[in-house]
């Protein structure tokens, strides 16, 4: 018999459709006794997306919804952080954490639409992913219940999950043949647990999804030119494309030629270290590529400047405060620095490898030949680079003079 909860009549359950997210459906129902709304945002996962709706309703939901989020995921939420060429721990392009807050804030619109007095997630109480959630949450609404079962129930391990899946008539999408779990958007996907809980174990090529494996990719080099406005990728080889068409079609691209794929032990928030497994095709190539725009079109002074600021924004997106003053003060700074970076860089992809061969900018460029040749040039005196390097000595020339003092 469910447990009533007098203060908690609804619930608006973020429901991907694996494993975590059905067993806490039936829980909320088993132990809540209360309507659940089952919300899934479709990010880009694809086919994934297509059993959903049947599953929560055999599941249990009350109501079902799944909303198109795709263009707004891009634009307002990869672009900003692309823009900043955030990073994390030097190998991780944030994939899963940028998407959090978005399905939060969709998360909470449903709540208000539909008069519901609490919120729950899937994420387990040793992730970075509730912290994520929840903070966006009480950006939203101070006031709202947040039902966290993984912080309640008594199922603590994988295998107190399948028995209660098997009990309750769940299916088990987690298999032998397939041990590990997985979220998957527009911008990438992800894996841990599992196999990969071994770090000396290399990840099977079978594990893999969106990306050639780089020894079976193609025998010749593809090159592709992105152009960008104000550190915005707008364009792919001259067709112009919507953010999410465009990250879309780099993802294809990228697959194609093994982009993109990365294996990092990283630091999670609550202190811990967990590895991942991520395949980012198409974001590995518009950072290669906004990078490239960059390096002609922006001041050395601003890039040094926003350059120092890229780990703390990227750990502010990883730690969940996309939502915070911090966060959106680095991003006013970050979008002034973008309106010079205009112009198109060309990457060569071949092998998992991407590098960039070339950039230009018609409007923006910063590079003038007439200084930088090494050719004989009319507007530079190359004596006048004594007093500079005399000026930039001069402390260290009077620290080893009294050193030798000493």
């Amino acid at each position: 018999m469910a447990k009533v909860h007098k203060d908690v009549k609804k619930i608006v359950l973020a429901y991907s459709g694996g494993l975590d997210t059905s067993i806490i459906l039936k829980w909320l129902k088993n132990e809540y006794g209360c309507e659940v709304i089952a919300f899934s945002a479709d990010l880009g996962q694809g086919d994934e997306l297509a059993p959903i709706r049947d599953k929560a309703i055999a599941t249990g939901a009350d109501k079902v919804y799944i909303d198109d989020l795709k263009e707004e995921f891009v634009r307002d939420f990869v672009f900003p952080m692309f823009r900043a060429n955030a990073i994390y721990e030097g190998h991780y392009l944030l994939g899963t954490s940028i998407a959090r807050p978005l399905i939060a804030k969709r998360q909470m619109e449903i709540a208000k639409i539909e008069g519901a007095d609490a919120v729950s997630h899937g994420a387990t109480g040793k992730g970075n992913d509730q912290v994520r959630f929840e903070l966006a949450y009480y950006h939203f609404d101070p006031a709202i219940t947040v039902v966290v079962p993984w912080r309640e129930w008594k199922l603590n391990s994988r295998q107190a999950l399948v028995n209660y899946a098997r009990k309750n008539g769940i299916p088990i999408p987690v298999t032998k043949k397939r041990p590990w779990s997985s979220d998957r958007n527009l911008l990438h996907i992800s894996f841990e647990g599992g196999i990969l809980e071994d770090t000396w174990a290399e990840p099977p090529e079978n594990m893999y999804v969106l990306t050639k494996a780089p020894e079976k990719a193609p025998n010749k080099p593809q090159f592709v030119e992105i152009e960008f406005k104000n550190g915005n990728a707008v364009a792919v080889d001259g067709e112009k494309m919507s953010p999410a068409q465009l990250l879309a079609h780099l993802n294809y691209i990228g697959g194609e030629h093994g982009i993109g794929r990365v294996d990092l032990l990283e630091n999670r928030s609550v202190g811990m270290k967990s590895r991942g497994v991520y395949e980012t095709p198409g974001g590995t190539i518009l950072r290669e590529a906004h990078s490239a725009v960059e390096q002609i079109t922006m001041d050395r002074e601003v890039m040094r400047i926003r350059d120092s600021l890229i780990p703390e924004y990227a750990r502010q997106v990883y730690a969940g405060y996309w939502f915070s003053p911090e966060r959106e003060m680095l991003q006013t700074l970050i979008d002034d620095s973008q309106k010079c970076v205009n112009g198109v860089a060309r990457v060569k992809l071949y092998k998992g490898h991407c590098r960039t061969v070339g950039r230009k900018s018609e409007t923006n460029s910063l590079f003038n030949l007439d200084f930088a040749t090494f050719e004989k040039d009319q507007v530079f005196n190359q004596a006048d680079a004594t007093g500079f390097i005399k000026i930039n000595s001069l402390r260290l020339r009077i620290r080893a003079l009294m050193q030798g003092k000493k």
